[in-house]
């Protein structure tokens, strides 16, 4: 885990917990439910294998330095050497022999082992993962499995007592317990984007507790610990939960379609303050503040004008404009929902079909299609030229995922943009994901290929065999 001094930094769990009591005295029944609930939480041992190309005496100084001085390449690298990292997490049986985890738990792995309090053990299958929610769904073959029984997180208050059962540091099958501390906690780390109103909690959590279950008192499944708020890495009073209405929809989608989709206005949007109520003739500061509309999308559709204020949306209070993107990221796309609009002073109603979230091929890796079955072992896309990041981005294709052990692992990188394929005196400019399968088909099993990348902006050439 990265650890940044003086300066508060989320930090993903990978392995578990630590009793958190203090003030008032716990309820009476944790321990009953703790009996009637651990069965169904499992320990998640995740592997992964990495690639490391060492060199001989040059300090680490970067490849494409050393090329450009031309050093022969025979000087600069020693082959790949390839260890096995492990990884610690949690996660539950939510229904036939389905189990929900963390995406971070599972991101790379090459093997999922899943262990039960019963020391039976299984190998998961990686049945889909949606980064966005940070949510993964894996499959066991198994028999007489206990499962969870899920509840309503949006039932829950501010002040309820939850406790949560996990792997922290791989000690298995902990417990703690504490209160939820907040409500729709928006939280933007690595891929994870708005679409999560988190629960946040005082329950003691540490690494390894990633995936594993937020029960209420009735043993009822609320929410899914991913995340803590530390300067060191470890427990400091500030846990993160995935609310189970968040999770269970995101499973079922997944299950039913092998897809995640959202919904999606086409908006930019900013905070209601004092002075800005003031000035648009509010009795109060609230609300998501409409800066700009996409054109063709669903709020320019439904005649959302910049200036307007979003003060509900489906029937749903919009305090901040956080609540925006909770609330509209789960409905479905093509849904019909009306609004409350704060426009001159006035409140209007407009009707909108909502879009479907934008999002990379990347954020949704289907679980058939873990391994490429790309003769060098890449998954790549098209460049979406709409998306900020990818704007000025040359001509070619976007590697979004890099097969463990495969032709092209520990050379090429997830978010290299492939520009041409050479093979001795023959050159394929690759301009689409179509010239691309094209010029690969030219190849054969051994053929050795040249792969013009650009990465970071800086071109580079690396040698691929043909697998």
């Amino acid at each position: 885990m990265k650890i940044i001094k003086n300066t508060l930094t989320i930090f993903f769990l990978s392995i578990f917990i630590v009793p958190n009591i203090s003030g008032s005295s716990l309820p009476e029944n944790i321990s009953e439910l703790v009996e009637d609930t651990a069965a169904a939480v499992v320990n998640i041992t995740s592997k992964k294998e990495i690639s490391q190309r060492q060199s001989y005496g040059y300090g680490g100084i970067p490849d494409e330095m050393l090329e450009r001085f031309g050093i022969p390449r025979q000087f600069r690298e020693m082959p790949q050497q390839k260890r096995e990292a492990v990884s610690y997490g949690s996660g539950f049986i939510l229904k036939d022999n389905y189990i929900l985890t963390n995406f971070h738990v599972v991101e790379d792995a090459t093997e999922v082992i899943v262990s039960l309090s019963d020391r039976r053990e299984f190998i998961a299958e990686i049945v889909g993962v949606d980064p966005l929610s940070d949510l993964a769904l894996l499959k066991v073959e198994g028999k007489n499995l206990p499962q969870v029984v899920t509840g309503n997180s949006d039932d829950l208050k501010v002040g309820d007592w939850v406790v949560a059962i996990g792997s922290p540091f791989s000690f298995d099958f902990s417990v703690t317990a504490g209160i939820v501390s907040a409500k729709g906690r928006s939280i933007q780390n690595n891929n994870i984007g708005n679409y999560v109103p988190f629960l946040q909690t005082d329950v003691a959590i540490n690494p390894g507790n990633s995936g594993g279950p937020l029960f209420d008192l009735d043993g009822k499944v609320v929410g899914i610990n991913s995340q803590i708020y530390s300067r060191s890495g470890g427990y400091q009073g500030l846990a993160f939960a995935i609310p189970i209405n968040v999770a269970v929809d995101v499973a079922n989608q997944i299950i039913d379609k092998g897809e995640v989709s959202r919904g999606y206005l086409g908006v930019r949007m900013s905070e209601v303050d004092s002075d800005l109520a003031d000035a648009l003739g509010m009795s109060k500061p609230y609300g998501a503040l409409i800066n700009d509309v996409e054109e063709g999308e669903s709020a320019d559709n439904a005649g959302l004008l910049p200036g307007d204020v979003i003060i509900e949306f489906d029937n749903k209070e919009i305090k901040f404009s956080s609540d925006l993107p909770h609330v509209v990221g789960q409905i479905q796309p093509k849904t019909k929902a009306v609004a409350k609009v704060i426009r001159n002073g006035e409140e209007i109603k407009l009707k909108f079909t909502l879009g479907e979230l934008p999002v990379n091929s990347e954020s949704f890796v289907p679980a058939k299609s873990q391994n490429s079955e790309d003769p060098i072992g890449i998954k790549v896309d098209e460049i979406d030229r709409d998306n900020p990041s990818m704007s000025n981005l040359p001509d070619g294709v976007i590697v979004s995922r890099v097969d463990p052990g495969s032709p092209a692992s520990g050379k090429v990188n997830r978010g290299d943009v492939i520009t041409m394929i050479q093979y001795k005196d023959k050159k394929y400019d690759i301009f689409d994901t179509d010239s691309y399968e094209e010029a690969i088909d030219n190849f054969t099993s051994g053929n050795k290929i040249a792969l013009h990348l650009n990465r970071n902006g800086s071109r580079i050439i690396r040698p691929i065999t043909i697998n």
